[in-house]
């Protein structure tokens, strides 16, 4: 066990192994998985989705909540460590997962033949994908945010490109105003992706 846990990689990979068991177990059910092939390849997506977005928003709290709030506490000698090592890793993790919930997302949209309905906002149902709707949309300007706001102004911010102080201090700044913008639509959005799955609201 204590050679699983000290390792992410083992960790993750018996994370992985222990959901696929599961996943079996339950398509031996009588009644539960047997024969539903189109349902079980749903639940799999279904969980990519959710998985990937855990990740994406994770990180966007962690940086909102935890980081950008702490770093005027870290001592001057310190910093480099965030900036030359944590922050490149959670930027990469953050893009990455933002990538994947959306392509799982849209998929997943696609597969249940709501896609467009929900990109219409619901005036193609008379209003049933609307909520998801929104909040597809509100996911889909996060997803900018991160690929052509975020990402690229970190990349001066950090040194990863070269940028002059001017540069790396101004492209820090809007790196933050992009990450508090997304904080900001990550509530109301995850409101409506609720709110989908209950119906109209109810």
């Amino acid at each position: 066990m204590g050679a699983m846990l000290t390792s992410l990689r083992n960790t993750a990979a018996a994370g992985l192994v222990l959901a696929i068991l599961l996943g079996v177990l339950i398509r031996l059910v009588p009644g539960e998985g047997a024969g539903l092939e189109s349902a079980w390849w749903t639940l799999c997506l279904r969980w990519l989705h959710v998985m990937s977005g855990t990740m994406w928003i994770g990180l966007l709290w962690y940086f909102n909540f935890v980081q950008l709030p702490n770093m005027d506490k870290i001592p001057d000698h310190q910093r480099a460590a965030i900036g030359k090592v944590i922050a490149p890793a959670a930027l990469w993790w953050y893009r990455w997962s933002a990538m994947a919930t959306m392509a799982t997302g849209l998929l997943l949209a696609w597969t249940h033949g709501y896609l467009w309905d929900a990109l219409a906002m619901g005036l193609t149902d008379d209003g049933r994908s609307m909520p998801m709707g929104i909040g597809m949309w509100l996911g889909i300007v996060m997803w900018i945010n991160v690929w052509f706001g975020i990402w690229p102004n970190q990349e001066r911010a950090l040194g990863i490109v070269d940028a002059t102080a001017e540069e790396r201090s101004a492209s820090a700044r809007a790196a933050m105003l992009f990450l508090r913008a997304n904080a900001l639509i990550s509530i109301p959005m995850l409101f409506c992706m609720v709110g989908m799955s209950h119906g109209r609201f109810v």
